[in-house]
């Protein structure tokens, strides 16, 4: 018992001990905080940091918003397209103004557009009509849609529910004013089926039919096999595609009309793809090379129009001008009737985008 009185007693003489140096310390270091203000105090060129002397503005205006302008011109039709957009409400809205003009300076088609995510209109100021677009989330589930064109009076309404299970969804639509009953489209992973109510007949006798579509998918020997349902019409499709081959044959039902689709790649930068329709025995080709993004060039005929031409993009061709060299995009293309060498045209489009 005495000994470990005696530990304990040492013990709390050595945190005595502790707590007095940290004591020390502390005080030291208060000590030159203090020494160290009022030599600062009578230093001229000492500086400290006070944010009750700061100045700041009464009344503090917003920055402009960045402004993207957008300029295409198409020498096929001559006439120059341009867009004006801007960001708002920290970029919870985009502001859009566009419009068209030819080369005499006449403007045409001026349309001023308001988006967000989920209210979107869209006013033109010829016709003086706009057309006014929403979506609302109801629940985590449940989404509601919905579009109006005022001068025609005319809308559509429609309804979408995911269901627990992914990739299955049930979609409710109807225009307005509503004619009948609502169309429905059921989703699941391997396709879609639709049912809408048509009107078939005359005038004076006029009946109310069930009609049903859909396109369902799946694996077959290796590629992928569709069949699609429309109109009466019924096509089959079969995909096969590796990485040096695809091979795409498509039979339509009941015409009994036969077309097959095959592309070759004859390295990461060069395809060539092929077209023909055995009903009518019309055929294309098409040739492509790319060096990179930015740069493809294309060379194909056409036995129906009897066309041959090539292109060359600088610039992404499915892109937009923001990701392109300099932010444009050029394309030349080059066209040649069959029956008549000498009446060839070269076409060029150029896209400018300019951040200000």
């Amino acid at each position: 018992m005495e000994a470990n009185n005696s530990n304990i007693e040492h013990e709390s003489g050595d945190n005595n001990r502790t707590d007095t140096g940290e004591e020390k310390d502390e005080n030291r270091s208060g000590w030159l905080d203090m020494v160290e203000m009022e030599s600062g105090s009578g230093n001229p060129n000492h500086t400290m940091k006070s944010t009750h002397n700061e100045k700041r503005p009464l009344f503090a205006f917003p920055r402009r918003p960045a402004l993207r302008i957008t300029t295409e011109f198409d020498s096929e039709s001559a006439i120059f397209f341009h867009k004006i957009s801007c960001k708002l409400l920290d970029s919870l809205a985009k502001f859009k103004f566009s419009f068209h003009n030819d080369s005499k300076g006449d403007v045409s088609e001026p349309q001023i557009s308001f988006v967000s995510k989920h209210l979107s209109l869209h006013y033109d100021l010829e016709e003086h009509n706009a057309l006014v677009k929403s979506s609302i989330d109801i629940g985590p589930r449940l989404q509601l849609s919905a579009a109006h064109d005022v001068k025609a009076q005319q809308g559509e309404v429609a309804m979408l529910a995911h269901l627990p299970h992914p990739g299955y969804s049930v979609e409710l639509s109807t225009p307005l004013p509503s004619l009948g009953l609502p169309k429905a489209t059921f989703k699941f992973p391997v396709g879609e089926v639709s049912l809408q109510e048509k009107e078939e007949g005359e005038e004076e006798q006029v009946n109310n039919l069930l009609s049903v579509s859909g396109i369902l998918k799946g694996q077959f020997l290796n590629g992928v096999c569709t069949a699609q349902y429309k109109d009466e019409d019924f096509k089959l499709r079969y995909c096969y595609k590796d990485d040096e081959m695809s091979f795409l044959p498509i039979l339509s039902l009941p015409s009994n009309a036969l077309a097959f689709a095959f592309k070759r790649r004859f390295g990461p930068s060069d395809k060539l793809s092929y077209w023909y329709n055995c009903d009518s025995n019309y055929w294309s080709a098409v040739y492509k090379h790319t060096n990179g993004k930015d740069f493809k060039f294309k060379a194909g005929y056409d036995s129906e129009v009897r066309l041959g031409w090539a292109s060359l993009w600088v610039g992404d061709e499915g892109g937009k001008a923001k990701t392109a060299p300099m932010k444009m995009k050029v394309q030349f293309m080059l066209q040649m009737p069959q029956d008549d060498i000498k009446s060839s045209v070269l076409m060029f489009r150029v896209k400018k985008r300019w951040d200000i």
